[in-house]
């Protein structure tokens, strides 16, 4: 969908990480979590690449990102309803 030289053009590993971070999250709709699973790194560092640096290295890129972000965010309550109803009737 996304080559990664298009929209991640630097030498800085901190921001390639950052790219990265935002192309698997746009590609896949994850999660913050999953997200930092993926990559094997703290969900605090994926959040600090994505919401902070990423701003400052491609706007487009984050902007895309944050709406993946926002739509995460707007059906958590969902998410976990639906675990802890999983959790009680076994399911």
């Amino acid at each position: 969908m996304y080559k990664y030289g298009e929209w991640c053009d630097t030498n800085n590993s901190i921001e390639e990480r950052a790219c990265e971070l935002a192309l698997y999250i746009i590609e896949n709709k994850a999660t913050v979590r999953s997200a930092a699973q993926h990559f094997s790194i703290s969900k605090s560092t994926v959040h600090k690449d994505i919401s902070s640096r990423l701003k400052y290295i491609n706007k487009a890129l984050y902007n895309q990102v944050k709406e993946v972000l926002d739509f995460n965010k707007a059906e958590r309550h969902i998410r976990g309803g639906m675990a802890t109803r999983k959790k009680y009737k076994g399911y």
